[in-house]
């Protein structure tokens, strides 16, 4: 089984975890072995649930390096900096990471804002487009 971490385009689009149902915790990236809580006694069953698609940004900075091996880093392609966000997910109890949408620098970005979980591109080349989320600052037109 692969693990879907997210679905859906457009509005429709959500980051997917899974929730015990024991302790109600909520996880993401996914978790479909066993629940992560030190504190859950029973370690129930988890299903998958739908993100919260909104949250407030918790922290942020800048990538300006090109990560070292053994990360996949093409020397042949341009390094763009692109900024980091954590952003805090309220009903969930969570801080998730991932890239500002292009074009969204630290100099745009405060802690608290409210920013929106968005379909992204990663990579892509000519056989293969590898997708991801991105952060969007609320009110920012796609």
């Amino acid at each position: 089984m692969v693990a879907r971490w997210f679905s859906g385009d457009g509005d429709d689009f959500r980051l997917l975890g899974t929730r015990c149902s024991t302790c109600a915790s909520v996880f993401f990236p996914r978790e479909d072995v066993f629940c992560r809580n030190p504190g859950c006694s029973g370690g129930g069953e988890l299903s998958e649930v739908p993100l919260s698609r909104r949250g407030r940004v918790w922290s942020y900075t800048d990538s300006r390096y090109r990560p070292p091996s053994p990360y996949v880093s093409d020397p042949e392609l341009l390094w763009e900096p692109y900024a980091l966000i954590a952003v805090e997910l309220e009903r969930e109890r969570i801080v998730v990471l991932g890239q500002a949408v292009p074009g969204i620098t630290v100099a745009d970005l405060a802690v608290g804002i409210e920013v929106e979980a968005v379909p992204g591109v990663l990579n892509e080349d000519e056989e293969t487009i590898w997708t991801t989320w991105h952060w969007r600052p609320t009110g920012v037109a796609q």
